[in-house]
C-alpha cells in the first residue's frame, strides 16, 4: 500500500525536477553557440573574397571594430605598431570596419581601404564593413556577446577582442584601453603561441 503511494509521488517529484532543470538548460541555439570557437567564423576581406578566422588557428587575434572618423580612429596607428611588433611571433590584428556607432564609417571598402593604407600604413587584414550589434550583427559578434556576456559587447568603435590560438575569446577591451596600454599588451603576449 505505502509503495503504491511513494510512486506516484516519487514520480511526480522527479517531474517536477526534471521540468525546472530544463527551464534553466540552455536551449540548443545557446548550447550551439557556447561550443563554437572563434575558427567556426568567416568575414568577408575588405578586397573581397573569404577571410575565415580558421586560417589563424594557432595565432592569436586581436579583431577590433573600426571607424574611419572617429575620436578614437587614431588607434590605427598603434594598433599598426602591434601588428608590427608581434605578427612575426604569432599575433593576427584583424580590422573590422563598422557604421554602427555614429554614422562613424560611412564609406564604401575601397574607400575605406584607401583611407587605412593612406594615413596609417595598415596592412594587417581589413575585412568589408558589417554590423557588430543589433539584429543585424555578424556572426561572430553574436557569439563574442553570448561568450563573454552582453557587457563585454562593443559600446562604441575600436572594442577589442583578443582570440588565443584554440578560438577561444580570452579579452576584451573597450575602446578607451590603446593598443599601447601595457594590461592589453600583457595579455597579447600571454595569448602568444609558446608564451
Amino acid at each position: 500500500m505505502r509503495n503504491q503511494f511513494l510512486y506516484p509521488v516519487a514520480g511526480a517529484i522527479i517531474a517536477t525536477w526534471s521540468a525546472i532543470l530544463g527551464l534553466i538548460t540552455p536551449i540548443p541555439a545557446q548550447a550551439d553557440t557556447m561550443q563554437k570557437s572563434a575558427h567556426d567564423f568567416t568575414f568577408t576581406a575588405i578586397e573581397g573574397g573569404d577571410l575565415p578566422l580558421a586560417t589563424y588557428k594557432g595565432k592569436a587575434m586581436l579583431i577590433v571594430n573600426t571607424a574611419s572618423f572617429c575620436g578614437f580612429t587614431d588607434q590605427y596607428k598603434g594598433l599598426q605598431a602591434l601588428w608590427t611588433e608581434f605578427q612575426d611571433q604569432g599575433l593576427v590584428i584583424i580590422g573590422v570596419p563598422s557604421n554602427d556607432f555614429g554614422n562613424q564609417e560611412p564609406g564604401t571598402a575601397d574607400e575605406i581601404k584607401t583611407f587605412c593604407e593612406g594615413t596609417y600604413g595598415i596592412d594587417f587584414p581589413l575585412a568589408q564593413k558589417v554590423a557588430v550589434m543589433g539584429d543585424q550583427a555578424h556572426p561572430f559578434y553574436v557569439w563574442a556577446a553570448a561568450t563573454l556576456g552582453i557587457e563585454k559587447a562593443p559600446r562604441w568603435n575600436f572594442h577589442k577582442y583578443l582570440i588565443n590560438g584554440q578560438g577561444q575569446l580570452v579579452g576584451s577591451f573597450p575602446s578607451t584601453v590603446r593598443p599601447s596600454d601595457e594590461t592589453l599588451r600583457s595579455e597579447i603576449k600571454a595569448a602568444l603561441p609558446n608564451s
